[in-house]
């Protein structure tokens, strides 16, 4: 089962400068000739969409009780308090309230993240970071993965028959 899914894709403007490189390989290339300049155009519009594609196939998941962000699976067990954060705070955790040791799936052309605190003790990773387009959903997933508690039991309190039941009055 899968609840959620999200894939950071790059901005539309990165693949214009991807096809603006093309160009520029084409331009260095074109006082060698007309077949070097085609292949510059060619080769370096083609290799600088492999690098934006790559860079922004990124995916957000909830897959069962686990998260997926990028290459990291963590069971939603090992999860804390998640926070969606607004553009602002989403830069200051990029920033100065950044912890190095925090698992950071940053992507800057995102405006909006969500931080998870993680309660794993054996894990040193205080938090993740998961830049999100919406991260009140990325949460209310996580909340709907994590495992019901069971209802703590009340004690049974076995009552003699023989005894009459006092009522208050």
């Amino acid at each position: 089962m899968q609840s959620y899914e999200e894939r950071l894709t790059a901005p539309r403007s990165w693949w214009l400068i991807a096809a603006l490189v093309g160009v520029a390989c084409a331009l260095i290339l074109m006082p060698v000739g007309t077949a070097p300049m085609l292949g510059g155009l060619i080769g370096g519009a083609a290799l600088a969409a492999v690098v934006v594609s790559s860079y922004g196939s990124v995916r957000l998941r909830v897959v069962g009780d686990s998260l997926v962000a990028g290459d990291a699976k963590l069971p939603v067990t090992a999860l804390g308090q998640a926070w969606a954060l607004d553009p602002r705070e989403t830069l200051a955790w990029r920033t100065h309230k950044a912890d190095p040791r925090a698992f950071m799936l940053l992507r800057s052309y995102v405006p909006t993240a969500v931080r998870v605190e993680v309660v794993d003790p054996a894990d040193p990773t205080p938090y993740l970071y998961l830049s999100t387009r919406t991260p009140k959903r990325l949460i209310a997933a996580i909340e709907a993965a994590r495992p019901e508690e069971p209802a703590p039991e009340q004690p049974v309190v076995e009552q003699d028959a023989s005894e009459p039941v006092a009522e208050e009055a």
